[in-house]
């Protein structure tokens, strides 16, 4: 009997994921930790220098807490105020273009264009171009500038210490991932996002750093910020199952808010481009815009954390939420639409929760037997109407649950998300994180698929020998080589067959024929997923996606 030689590239038995040792995952757990450190000592920093230029700019007093506006009333001192915040953005977005815009799709374009590598000088101009724009009124939250902050400490450690790239894109998305813990003190929602959004791979490899990460920024928050949700429901919200045919059609009305904050958006975004003043200026215009909206509705100015709290424990009445839900939305259309710095979460929190208010209230009163909880609606439609707007429904999801402290709903909330991304899907082919890459002429593929190569083992493809038959000459793997393995044998011997072996004797044959299926699903193979980007012709200025005109 003929014995043919081993060739093939086995892979090393102490592979824990994606061929990373036990020693490297231990490593990058540890920065994992050391990211959760600078992340939740990021998000103090940062929450603390909004909360102290707000008092000074709108208040004029000295404070670092975020001021409760519920009872501020502007002067048209305001307007200056505002344009003075936006003239510090445009001062320092011309020395780091990369800070305008609300975060995620600044992380995104780095991950997808330029492998992952963010320039140092972010560090300083996000947060403080964020903090400033928030601080003078911008209807924003801290959550874009922190992320964008913690990602750019992540990309910068991996570009000082040798990493592969998705070492280094796995660093970018923990720290921000940590950045956002460390502000809402949300670890779990901090992971969803990460996977969802940012790293691109379902592995131990990316989730070892990011539990050590989020876990250890969220335990900061408590010690610095403390310990109590941020939007804490201060009752409980019992939502019984004869009333959750009632969410139904608030997932209708979320899935049509979603289509509505991105159209809109998309709208004005394609209204700046049109006009005939500098792109430069564009934020003073912005700032402008959310200043005269303040002065009628101050509800909409700033961070609105105070407003949210209020939605989701029922503390508005019907015609306050329906009013601060048109104004912050307007608001914060205008001002993202003129490419300042700002964020994206907490302004579609206010929005969503201030809708699903005032469509409690409506069923409270349509059913008063029913004993219906306007504010249980204010916490699904909070998540909701982030979700799906973003297309990051777990995110939005987890994030109101954790943030709230409202666990108890997750049914309606799973309901609610379903129902709005079908009502969402065929109206938005892209999206607030995607939108601005697709018009600079790429598409990204957030769909994530096991990879067959590593999944099968040669076993499992080969052709049986019968019993006493002689084994072809040629390379051969063990049985339990995976088809990559075997891929990787038969192209680099130029075979048209491997012989598969079991403790040296062979077992079967491996055909290059039964690896085709597979490699029709896997192309290009590498070591590690990287993002998929499908290349398409920039979208001609003033049009919205898909190639139609905004509306």
């Amino acid at each position: 009997m003929l014995r043919a030689r081993t060739t093939t590239r086995r892979a090393p038995p102490h592979e824990v994921s994606l061929g990373e040792p036990p020693r490297r995952m231990a490593f990058l757990a540890l920065v994992g930790a050391g990211l959760g450190v600078v992340g939740g000592l990021a998000a103090f920093v940062v929450v603390r220098l909004v909360g102290l230029l707000s008092n000074l700019a709108l208040l004029h007093r000295v404070a670092f807490t975020l001021p409760d506006l519920a009872h501020y009333r502007p002067g048209p001192a305001l307007v200056p105020v505002a344009l003075g915040g936006a003239a510090v953005v445009v001062a320092l977005a011309r020395w780091t273009p990369v800070i305008k815009g609300h975060g995620i799709p600044e992380s995104l374009e780095a991950v997808v264009q330029r492998d992952s590598c963010i320039r140092p000088r972010v560090l300083v101009a996000k947060p403080l171009s964020a903090a400033v724009a928030m601080g003078t009124g911008g209807p924003f939250g801290a959550e874009g500038p922190i992320i964008v902050t913690g990602g750019c400490v992540g990309s910068l450690l991996g570009q000082w210490v040798r990493v592969s790239s998705a070492e280094r894109r796995v660093l970018l998305a923990t720290g921000a991932a940590a950045g956002m813990a460390g502000v809402f003190a949300t670890p779990v929602a901090a992971v969803v996002l990460a996977f969802e959004l940012l790293v691109f791979e379902r592995s131990l490899r990316s989730l070892l750093p990011l539990l050590f990460a989020t876990g250890i920024a969220t335990e900061l928050h408590t010690v610095l910020l403390g310990a109590r949700p941020l939007f804490a429901v201060t009752r409980p919200l019992a939502v019984p199952a004869d009333q959750l045919p009632l969410f139904l059609p608030l997932g209708v009305a979320v899935g049509v808010l979603a289509i509505v904050v991105n159209r809109g958006l998309f709208a004005f975004e394609a209204g700046f481009r049109r006009l005939p003043v500098p792109a430069s200026l564009h934020p003073l215009l912005g700032a402008l815009g959310f200043a005269l909206v303040g002065l009628v509705a101050p509800g909409s100015l700033s961070v609105g954390y105070w407003a949210i709290s209020d939605a989701v424990n029922g503390r508005f009445l019907v015609g306050t939420a329906a009013v601060l839900c048109v104004a912050k939305l307007v608001s914060w259309w205008v001002s993202l639409a003129s490419n300042t710095s700002g964020g994206t979460l907490a302004p579609i929190f206010l929005v969503g929760a201030t809708l699903g208010d005032t469509i409690g209230i409506g069923f409270a009163h349509l059913f008063p037997s029913a004993h219906v909880e306007p504010a249980a609606f204010a916490v699904v439609a909070m998540g909701a109407s982030f979700g799906v707007s973003a297309r990051a429904l777990l995110t939005g999801g987890v994030f109101a649950l954790e943030v709230t402290g409202a666990s108890h709903l997750v049914v309606p909330m799973l309901l609610v998300l379903g129902v709005a991304e079908v009502v969402a899907e065929r109206a938005l082919p892209e999206r607030l994180m995607t939108d601005k890459l697709v018009r600079r002429g790429y598409r990204v593929d957030f769909d994530t698929e096991a990879d067959p190569f590593r999944a099968a083992v040669a076993g499992q493809l080969m052709e049986p020998l019968p019993a006493g038959a002689d084994a072809p000459c040629g390379p051969s793997v063990d049985r339990l080589a995976s088809a990559r393995d075997a891929l990787v044998v038969l192209l680099a011997d130029g075979a048209d067959a491997v012989t598969v072996t079991d403790g040296g004797e062979p077992v079967g044959v491996l055909r290059r024929e039964a690896l085709r299926g597979l490699l029709a699903r896997r192309i290009a193979e590498s070591e590690l997923q990287q993002p998929r980007l499908r290349r398409r012709a920039p979208r001609p200025p003033g049009q919205g996606p898909g190639g139609s005109a905004p509306t």
